[in-house]
This record gives structure tokens, sequence and C-alpha cells, in this order.
């Protein structure tokens, strides 16, 4: 049987094979008792943070998640829609047991997850999703009378969370005018009053969530009203959100993307200058362009690349006691202020670099230059054979040897289909496009099923 967790909780289609009411209310049952008895005191009394984003599936996985909760003897405070970060944060600051955040991300409507927090708001390890999991359908005890757990309406959940990320801002935003896309998702409400009660004007677009159109055409998966209305409005800058507010993109005054390595730059470069970046160090993944690492390296800044994804990110940075890293993708990781990517605090702190220098988004942006990137997905290989086909290695370290420096070549299994992705970056495209192709038809020519 295939484990019911991924990479970032369990997501899927909202009502379809995976992803029910009953799914739901077995796994904050089997939650309750791994999670709200873990570190507990005798008589002990568990706590827990629900949110969501605003799918109209998560009306009901939300009832079902708080009802398996309150039926195992979990105080229950309920905050509605709020960005996954939120969550987390008040998982932490409440002193809550864990919390749980009803979200498929960037994912389109039809979809929805279901993740959990710890204790401080962090993500859980695979162990203790695994224990989860195991413990879905075995026979427990239910409380009974006065010891079920008691539901509470969190509203002022959103209010401290707004709070926290203010207080956390270096300045103020005066004199910024700036386009915020929520993608009609979590962020619609919070983004745009964080950022008005920091000082900068604000035209609001994607705020508008009916429940069906989140990501719908909106977000960080679809930036090109943003680009529009950031031209049209002669905005300094736009921000654009995923669907539970925990990536941030940018885009300048001219409508270019700013992406998430250019975002990590610029903050590693601000943090250090004001003595925040713990170690002189950034975290990233190794999907991050060469430019990044290039331009760090000028900076005196030391970065350490990990597997892809957050949670991978997210391990290194607390291991090594590290406060800034993040992915291309723009989840960037703030250790100091959050336990996890928070979208509306990156947007935040990149616009507060540009109201203490006085510099636009696009100057900033400059720390680095990007390298050409190519991404080839091989379809129908024996991905497992990559590290150990001695010709394939052979023609990568032919490639890289040419490259000189100048590029880098990475080969990736899927963990999920027979597909290995070839990542080529070079001086310019056309090499890119060129030794990416040459590449790819030696892996399907090797490692042909």
């Amino acid at each position: 049987m295939s484990r019911l967790f991924g990479t970032d909780g369990v997501r899927g289609l909202a009502n379809g094979p995976v992803i029910t009411a009953e799914m739901a209310l077995s796994m904050s049952v089997a939650a309750a008792r791994v999670l709200g008895q873990a570190g507990a005191t005798p008589g002990h009394r568990p706590k827990a943070v629900v949110g969501r984003d605003p799918r109209a599936s998560g009306e009901f996985l939300a009832a079902a998640v708080v009802a398996g909760l309150a039926s195992a003897g979990v105080d229950v405070y309920n905050a509605g829609v709020l960005p996954t970060p939120a969550v987390a944060y008040l998982t932490a600051d409440t002193g809550a047991d864990f919390g749980v955040m009803l979200s498929a991300s960037h994912n389109a409507m039809p979809d929805n997850g279901i993740k959990f927090f710890a204790r401080g708001g962090h993500k859980l390890p695979d162990d203790v999703e695994d224990r989860i999991e195991a413990a879905m359908g075995e026979r427990w005890a239910r409380p009974i009378g006065a010891d079920v757990g008691r539901v509470v309406a969190m509203q002022e959940g959103h209010t401290r969370y707004i709070a926290h990320l203010l207080r956390v801002l270096p300045n103020q935003l005066d004199g910024l005018k700036v386009v915020i896309d929520g993608a009609h998702g979590a962020a619609s409400m919070v983004s745009p009053e964080i950022f008005r009660l920091a000082g900068a004007e604000v035209i609001e677009i994607g705020t508008a969530p009916d429940g069906l159109n989140i990501n719908d055409g909106y977000g960080s998966t679809h930036l090109g009203p943003l680009k529009a209305a950031v031209v049209a409005h002669g905005a300094d800058l736009g921000i654009a959100h995923d669907g539970d507010a925990d990536r941030c993109l940018a885009v300048d005054a001219a409508g270019v993307e700013v992406d998430g390595d250019q975002i990590m730059g610029i903050l590693a470069v601000d943090m250090k200058e004001r003595g925040k970046l713990a170690h002189d160090t950034l975290v990233a993944t190794v999907m991050s362009n060469l430019g990044l690492l290039q331009a760090m390296e000028r900076e005196g800044i030391r970065v350490l690349q990990t597997g892809v994804g957050d949670r991978y990110v997210l391990e290194e940075m607390r291991a090594g006691g590290y406060s800034l890293g993040g992915e291309q993708s723009g989840h960037v990781i703030m250790l100091d202020h959050g336990t996890t990517g928070d979208g509306v605090l990156t947007g935040l702190m990149l616009a507060a670099r540009m109201a203490a220098t006085g510099r636009t988004i696009a100057d900033l942006g400059t720390v680095m230059t990007r390298l050409p990137q190519v991404l080839v997905n091989v379809r129908g290989v024996d991905k497992n054979r990559v590290e150990s086909d001695e010709g394939l290695q052979d023609a990568v370290r032919q490639e890289e040897t040419a490259l000189a420096g100048s590029g880098r070549v990475l080969l990736r299994k899927s963990g999920t289909e027979p597909l290995v992705r070839v990542m080529v970056e070079a001086p310019t495209q056309d090499e890119a496009d060129a030794v990416a192709h040459r590449l790819a038809g030696v892996v399907r020519e090797r490692l042909t099923l």
C-alpha cells in the first residue's frame, strides 16, 4: 500500500478517492491520539488550531476535522480562512499541541489537502506522519461527558497574525505603490491590509474569493494579470501569492518577473547588512540558479544546497541554526519570524528593502544574473539507473567539462513517475538548449525500459 502522506501533507481531488470527509474525520482522530499526547503531562487537555483556504470543499473538510478532533477530546480553536503560515504561527503563539491546515496550495480548486503542524508550528517529520497513518482506523477509547473537546471560533486569529508581521517589519513602506495578487486565496484579506497598515498604497487584484475561483488565472502561477496591473497603475512593485500564501513571487515596475532566487538574493544581502543572516549562510535547493550561487559568493555569503522541497530546506536550516532559506518557486523561510514559508512576510521584507534603500526592485534584483536554464523531462526510462550508468555519467562529465564552470548539469529522477529530469544552465539560451537535448538523448538511449 502506498504512503498516504506526500511531501507536504495529504493532497488530492476533494471528495475523490482519498480526500473525503470520512478520511478527514479518521485522520484527525488519529492525529489527536498521536499529536495531542506528545509530551503531555498527566491530566493534560490537548488543544489544536484549525485553518483553511477559501476552497468550497474546505468547508465540509474543516467541519470533519473539527468534529474528529473534538470527538477525541481535543479543544479546537477554529481560525477559519487564513494563510498556512498564519496557522503555523498561531499554533506556536497559543501554545497549542498541534495545528491543522486544509489547503491544496497552488493546485486548482477541485483539489484540497490536509497538513499538520507539531507543537511550536513545525512541520511533522516522516516518522510522525507514519504513526498518524498507522493509527487511522484503530480501535480507541472515546471520551464522554465533560472529556469531549470544545470548539471555539478564533475570531482574533486574523489580527494576531497581522500584528506579528507588523512587529517584525524593519521599517515602514511609506511612498510605495504595490499591487497585491491574492490568487483569490487565503491571503486575499490579510495581505492587502498588512501592506496598507505598513504605509503602502495598495491596489488589489485576485482578492475576491468565492470558494470556486482560487488560483484561477491569478496568483504566483499566473503572473499575467499582475504584470499588466503593475504597468497600468504605475506601481513600484507587484506581489503574487499562491492559494495558501506560503509563497511569493514579485514583478518590477516594468512588469518583469522577479523569481524566488532573486528574492532570496535580495533578502540575503539585506539581512547580512543588518546583521540578521545567521552564519552568513543561505539555504537553497539544487534547483536554484547558478547565478544565485555566483552572486552570493561575491557578497561573502555561503550557500548550502539541499534536495528539492521546502521540507529539506527547513530541516537544514533547523539543524544548522540558519535564518534564511527557500526555493526558486518563491517559497522563502525566515526562521527568526516563522516556522514555514510565508509569502506575505516575504513580500513585506522585499518592500521594506525598497523603502529603506530608495532603490527599485529591478535595481535590487541585479544582485544576481540569472543564467539561462532549461529543463527537459525524459519519460519512460529506468530512473533508478541514473547514477549507476557509466555511459550516461561520462556524457554528463563531458558536458560539464565543456561548460568549464560557466554552467552546470543536473539529472534528477522523479519521485512518482518513470521519468528523469535533465536540467542545464549555460551562458546562453542556445547553449543550454543544445546541452539539455543532447543529454536527454543519451538518457533515452541508455535508460529506456
